[in-house]
């Protein structure tokens, strides 16, 4: 009975828990951008499931980005409005911004997972792009879902920040040297 029980937690538990893959194109460009660079965060569109509009995801994805970033860099921008990518490198040579983030919602999913049994779920592509240079530096997948047991209140956005960090961890210079 007492392994009985134990097997039940240990299920129980590992519902609980978020999961998410992050894959990156061009893997082997790493550390490269100095701290001293501007960024500029393109706005996404918002994301959707069915006839189910997410008003207000993009911009949380793009804030989400922000917030990664402002740890290696001072100077991040973020759009207003969203752009395609070859407006937003415009954008980002007009204001004189060093390296783009191009985020985009590929899935959005925001479910009532504490009832339905259904989990959260959010897929996001970041392209970062070299403004000066004018070539993609490296992109990424995000993919995630929700535990199954998240007692409510979780969201697709907070899917996002672990992943996003790891990924801004990758490019920036002083990240090799911590």
């Amino acid at each position: 009975m007492k392994k009985l029980s134990m097997l039940a937690i240990a299920i129980f538990l590992a519902g609980c828990a978020d999961s998410h893959s992050l894959n990156v194109s061009n893997a082997e460009i790493v550390n490269k951008i100095p701290s001293t660079s501007s960024a500029y965060v393109a706005l996404s569109e918002d994301g959707s499931y069915g006839s189910k509009n997410y008003v207000g995801s993009g911009r949380l994805l793009s804030n989400v980005i922000r917030s990664g970033l402002v740890t290696h860099i001072n100077d991040v921008t973020v759009a207003e409005n969203p752009e395609s990518l070859k407006s937003s490198i415009t954008t980002a040579q007009g204001n004189g911004s060093d390296i783009l983030f191009y985020p985009t919602i590929l899935h959005w999913e925001d479910r009532a997972t504490e009832w339905s049994g259904k989990a959260d779920k959010v897929k996001v592509k970041i392209v970062t792009w070299d403004v000066k240079q004018n070539t993609e530096v490296s992109s990424a997948i995000i993919d995630g879902a929700s535990g199954l047991a998240t007692f409510g209140g979780d969201h697709p956005q907070d899917l996002l920040p672990e992943p996003i960090t790891a990924y801004i961890n990758t490019l920036f210079i002083e990240a090799a040297q911590k």
